[in-house]
């Protein structure tokens, strides 16, 4: 099947609402793909839905205009930075961190992080007047398209792009700049997941308003308040000694979920079995080993001993017994290990580490401490091999005997409290204390307060997002709360080059020109506190092994004249002047491309040669963005299909602009008339 897209100009939020009715409800759509609500009223019952017209919501100037913005096409492709993605501690890394507008950012995101992020932390602009929020909109409509694109009046639409042309501070102004948002957001969120928006008294009863209606208030968790400290008198009467951290769950089939509930309660019932060994009871935890990325032996090279196990005698020991320098470039267990002949011959089996997505796997917990713990360690024969589990044992007074079984019921704390005592203070000491510079950043988030939200999450291997990155402290944040329980949380951050000022903060703009030698924006802040954070873990713990980097992408505009009307190119029909991109380019596209397509930026594309033609390859998508493509490549990719057993391409994509016309129809024919002996039905898809 021959596809031809013009996708690069139209990057958008995909409408999953929309997609779901049509799934359901495929009779309330017209021939032209309208839905009919008469219909689709008519289709359910008047007593399990009230239609009545008058409800309760919020409304403002520029609501429409919100909304066109959370469904506008992207006007940016992306690039990374492969200088920075190439050093060692980058580049297997899995954080994140985006330069650029976070509206753009998050329109990108929308696919490959399609319901892949469990918690969000933000900390918009407040609007107190003295923040420096004004909203500033790069988006060019003429009134008359406005009208026709949101379906307002010509006076509406006339003070709405007023508002958005004067740079103004309003609240509509600033619910108009949150929507877009936090509605793309809400779709990066697991079901399961949780945001949380840090906010004061001037806009949170707007925010509160506005989650309602993008979350749904029954979806509303709680209000925490934050105890500033050291706070200043905020009017002549009246000290606010107080901020807010809203929060959210996605979804209302999670309200009875542990996640939720470690918000709401302090305590928490537990029943699990018991079990017993003489006169002793104890109860089975985890295994030892973790299925995060963070989990193999190339990233804790000293976690990855081998237990020995002897099954007449239940005896077991660890032996380190494996090349270190190889751990960190091999996933092939006979090339890293070396058995024991020793202990084998004497009935003792081997048992390894589980292989981590391809890779191999490392322990939780390190040799000497294994051997050490030894009463600690349960092995259990399971289908697959062997399980090396902690158990913990309990008093026989807790123990219940019930049906048969041991139980044993506890109540378990957890941190949650309704006000939490952060102060804005000592943000700024750990910021001055990290830089070893004072006043970089106005009012940064308090470290701990990050990781307090952290935990609150039960899990320690989830996506964390922050697009309103700042000085960094949720990344921050991030590494310092891994590095303390071993987790592999990853985070993903995105932070506006903003230029600072030199007149309205000096410090700042002379610590990233002088110190740092670069243009002095907010990002190089952002970047340059993840860069020493992570270097302080280091310092601090010598044998932690966990990521400790992070990747670099940045929003770039799409090319100015780059166009896309027509429906076919030929040497009469020359839409673009593609001789004017070099290899930067088509490099951002790829990335584009590829994150369109549902990849991690965080993954890379094989580079796939197909007799001497470069092609990329990843997520079973084969990226044909180079000039030259011949017969000869063609046959090359064609036998590749038959005689590679990794290379399984369910899409191929071209880049027009690249590709003569008889060269399209050759490679698109070829494609779908070959009969691969994989029976791999191919898409061939073009795009401009």
């Amino acid at each position: 099947m021959n596809k031809e897209q013009r996708i690069t100009n139209n990057i958008k939020v995909p409408n999953k609402d929309l997609e779901a009715l049509k799934i359901h409800f495929p009779h309330c759509f017209d021939k032209d793909g309208n839905f009919q609500f008469e219909k689709f009223k008519n289709s359910l019952s008047e007593k399990e839905i009230n239609f009545s017209t008058e409800s309760y919501g919020l409304d403002w100037l520029g609501k429409s205009y919100a909304r066109l913005l959370a469904s506008d096409p992207a006007t940016t492709l992306l690039k990374a930075d492969d200088t920075h993605n190439a050093k060692p501690e980058n580049t297997n890394s899995e954080n994140l961190l985006i330069k650029g507008d976070n509206l753009e950012v998050l329109k990108h995101l929308t696919n490959a992080y399609y319901e892949q992020v469990k918690m969000i932390y933000i900390d918009p602009p407040y609007n107190t007047g003295g923040d420096g929020f004004i909203y500033d909109d790069n988006r060019k409509f003429t009134a008359k398209e406005l009208q026709q694109l949101i379906g307002v009046d010509a006076e509406k639409a006339k003070r709405i792009l007023d508002f958005t042309k004067q740079k103004s501070n309003s609240h509509s102004a600033w619910l108009t700049f949150l929507y877009p948002r936090l509605y793309i957001a809400k779709q990066l969120l697991k079901d399961d997941g949780i945001i949380f928006v840090s906010i004061d008294d001037n806009e949170v009863a707007q925010l509160r308003l506005l989650l309602d209606e993008i979350f749904g208030e029954e979806n509303f968790i709680a209000q925490i308040i934050q105890n500033k400290l050291n706070s200043k008198n905020d009017t002549d009467n009246i000290q606010k000694n107080h901020e807010y951290v809203v929060c959210y769950r996605k979804n209302p089939i999670f309200k009875e979920s542990s996640d939720a509930k470690a918000l709401l309660e302090n305590k928490k019932v537990i029943t699990t079995e018991v079990f017993k060994e003489g006169e002793r009871y104890y109860i089975i935890n985890d295994s030892i080993t973790t299925r995060g990325d963070g989990g193999t032996l190339n990233s804790r090279k000293n976690l990855g001993y081998t237990v020995y196990f002897n099954p007449n005698t239940s005896d077991f020991i660890g032996v380190q017994d494996y090349d270190l320098d190889l751990a960190l470039t091999s996933n092939e267990e006979n090339e890293v290990y070396k058995d024991d002949s020793s202990l084998i011959a004497e009935g003792y089996i081997k048992i390894r580490p589980p292989k981590v997505r391809g890779k191999l796997g490392a322990w939780t917990w390190d040799l000497k401490n294994f051997n050490n713990s030894k009463d600690q360690i349960l092995i259990k024969k399971t289908r697959n091999g062997y399980s090396v589990k902690k158990r913990t044992f309990i008093p026989s007074k807790d123990v219940i005997l019930k049906e048969g079984r041991y139980y044993f019921t506890y109540i378990e704390t957890t941190n949650s409290r309704s006000i939490i005592e952060f102060s804005t203070n000592e943000g700024a000491s750990q910021l001055s204390s990290l830089l070893e510079a004072e006043g970089v950043f106005n009012n940064p988030k308090n470290v701990d307060l990050l990781q307090y939200l952290i935990s609150l999450v039960p899990q320690n291997d989830f996506i964390c997002l922050d697009f309103f990155g700042g000085s960094g402290t949720t990344g921050d944040a991030v590494l310092q709360i891994n590095a303390k329980d071993d987790g592999t949380r990853k985070f993903i951050l995105a932070q506006l080059p903003e230029l600072i000022d030199p007149k309205k903060n000096k410090a700042a703009y002379d610590f990233v020109k002088d110190e740092l030698k670069a243009e002095p924006t907010i990002f190089e802040i952002t970047k340059e506190r993840l860069i020493r954070a992570a270097a302080k873990i280091r310092k601090e713990n010598n044998d932690y092994n966990g990521d400790l980097g992070f990747k670099i992408f940045e929003t770039t505009p799409i090319w100015e004249d780059y166009d896309f009307e027509a429906t076919e190119l030929d040497n009469q029909t020359k839409l673009f002047d593609e001789s004017k991109l070099n290899e930067d380019d088509i490099k951002a596209l790829l990335t584009t491309w590829k994150t369109y397509d549902g990849i991690a930026l965080t993954q890379n594309l094989a580079h796939m040669d197909l007799s001497g033609y470069t092609a990329y390859y990843g997520n079973n998508k084969l990226y044909l963005m180079n000039k030259s493509f011949s017969t000869d490549h063609l046959k090359a990719l064609l036998e590749k299909i038959d005689s590679d057993k990794k290379f399984n391409p369910t899409s191929i994509i071209c880049f027009g602009y690249h590709f003569e016309s008889k060269n399209l129809r050759e490679l698109s024919e070829n494609v779908k008339s070959y009969a691969n002996k994989k029976n791999i039905d191919i898409d061939f898809i073009t795009r401009y």
